[in-house]
């Protein structure tokens, strides 16, 4: 009986490649180069969709339905419109995001941000949130420690009468309750 040699594995293994020829440096060379040209150019641009993103998430359409301005669903909304509209055209202009924003702080309130700016009487704005959570984390704890650490609750009182009224009474309900 002859045993024959099986590999570990029990794949077989890839047939060999074809012997190819060489592919011509010239070519290898301009595949490198424009893949480089294409990274150099293509991965930093921005057409400016990310921008108007960015920006349109962090105003608040006027029209009172309380949404983001980008995803004010109302059919025929003329402030979303010109908003947006607004929006696109101030980022045609080389101004900044911030100037942008104070743009329209300047032209619609306060109240078109969709987050309070972090200065001054905003500030509790943020700070709000946080401190009730600490607070309500400190009055739970404080309760469940005081109900633990209270008087333990008193005997039950003996119920009136003399022992003998009470046999009485549990002799009678044991004759009751008998099947």
């Amino acid at each position: 009986m002859r045993r024959e040699h099986f590999p570990l594995s029990s794949r077989a293994s890839a047939p060999p490649l074809p012997a190819s020829r060489g592919t011509p440096a010239w070519v290898r060379i301009l595949q490198i180069a424009t893949v480089f040209l294409a990274a150099t150019f293509l991965l930093g641009a921005d057409p400016g969709g990310a921008r108007f993103e960015n920006l349109g998430h962090k105003l608040m359409c006027r029209c009172g339905c309380n949404q983001i301005l980008l995803e004010c669903n109302h059919v025929g909304c003329e402030y979303s419109e010109k908003m947006r509209q607004e929006l696109t055209a101030a980022l045609q202009g080389p101004d900044s995001d911030d100037l942008i924003l104070q743009r329209f702080v300047q032209e619609y309130g306060s109240v078109v941000l969709a987050a309070p700016t972090n200065t001054g009487f905003n500030r509790v704005a943020w700070i709000t949130p946080f401190a009730a959570l600490g607070a309500g984390i400190f009055a739970v704890v404080w309760v469940v420690r005081r109900w633990k650490s209270g008087p333990p609750p008193p005997a039950p009182a003996a119920p009136p009468g003399n022992a003998e009224e009470i046999d009485a009474f549990r002799e009678r309900a044991r004759k009751e309750t008998e099947l």
